[in-house]
């Protein structure tokens, strides 16, 4: 969905079908319904949306460190356990690629900046 408010009527219209199937699942997504919704909510632009959208990214990270890791037989401090993890990150970081919708990037920091300071304003306020 590109607007938050067919996203939001999608997402709901989900969660009352996992209700009867899996109350369990639709309990989870109702935890996180808003933050769903926050690239939506952001207008982020549709590519950079379908990439922040996607796991698929850190888990492939993760895996790489899993397996980087998976030979280390002892551990001794927790030094050693960040060390391993940056080796691993490192080793996943070469098979890393382009963002695909890089180029929104700045938009979208702009955004944020923008969200932040309505969010310190209206806390200000509050407190006022």
């Amino acid at each position: 969905m590109a607007e938050y408010a067919d996203a939001k009527r999608a997402l709901d219209r989900l969660h009352r079908e996992l209700m009867d199937l899996n109350p369990s699942a639709a309990r989870s997504l109702e935890e996180g319904m808003e933050e769903t919704l926050t690239v939506h909510r952001l207008r982020v632009p549709d590519q950079l949306r379908r990439t922040l959208c996607c796991t698929n990214v850190i888990e492939s990270a993760f895996s790489i460190v899993e397996t980087v890791c998976r030979n280390v037989k002892r551990w001794r401090d927790g030094d050693h356990i960040e060390r391993w993890v940056g080796s691993g990150l490192l080793v996943a970081e070469r098979q890393f690629r382009k963002v695909i919708g890089h180029r929104q990037i700045p938009l979208l920091l702009a955004t944020l900046a923008s969200a932040v300071s309505k969010k310190s304003i209206a806390k200000g306020a509050a407190a006022a």
